[in-house]
């Protein structure tokens, strides 16, 4: 469970939870709200009150920064956009938003669109 959350997960429920209260959590997380049953809940603040104050993990800084360019196409990346939503936005051409996301791919050592918005979050960039 704490992998998950750690992961990105917004919210964990156990596999005998009702449907309706499933289609409830399923609507929350939508709207971006983080659903816990009220006894993962209570694990998860007991571990966190376990923890020392320094014992949050801190982001690696990266050796090569993200131009203010390439930052832009990663949020919009996690934003889940196509290279074409990113192009239509930041006013630029398809190729150049695939050279700019071929780019934070490499500076993020990222496989792919996920993993660099997934690492991006982690180093608070997203």
């Amino acid at each position: 469970m704490f992998a998950a959350l750690r992961a990105g997960a917004v919210g964990y429920l156990l596999k005998d939870v009702s449907g309706d209260r499933l289609v409830e959590a399923l609507l929350a997380a939508a709207r971006g709200e983080s659903v816990l049953q009220p006894s993962v809940a209570a694990k998860v603040v007991a571990r966190f009150a376990a923890m020392p104050d320094d014992a949050a993990p801190r982001p690696q800084p990266l050796v090569v920064p993200l131009s203010d360019r390439e930052l832009a196409v990663l949020r919009l990346l996690g934003d889940g956009c196509s290279n074409r939503e990113i192009a239509s936005s930041l006013f630029l051409a398809e190729g150049t938003v695939k050279n700019h996301v071929t780019n934070v791919l490499a500076k993020l050592g990222a496989r792919d669109r996920t993993q660099a918005a997934l690492r991006g979050r982690s180093l608070g960039l997203v």
